[in-house]
């Protein structure tokens, strides 16, 4: 797996401190609202050329470790 310090960050400088794919001013809310549309992870990168196919799914199985692990603590 992808390090998360080089998928995501946070920096006030950028976008008020709104995490971001690492390299980009793309927030991470804005891949998820694109997936919760209904749109494809293609179309999300096709209009974000910044954020990596990598980066993506990384963040992706980040989010998806996290609630598994949320999940299991409760």
């Amino acid at each position: 797996m992808v390090p998360t310090s080089r998928i995501v960050h946070s920096d006030p400088d950028i976008l008020g401190g709104t995490t971001v794919f690492v390299g980009t001013r793309v927030p991470i809310k804005t891949l998820l609202d694109y997936l919760e549309a209904g749109d494809s992870l293609n179309e999300f990168l096709d209009h974000f050329p910044s954020v990596s196919r990598e980066q993506a799914i990384a963040a992706l199985e980040l989010a998806k470790e996290m609630l598994t692990a949320y999940a299991n603590s409760a």
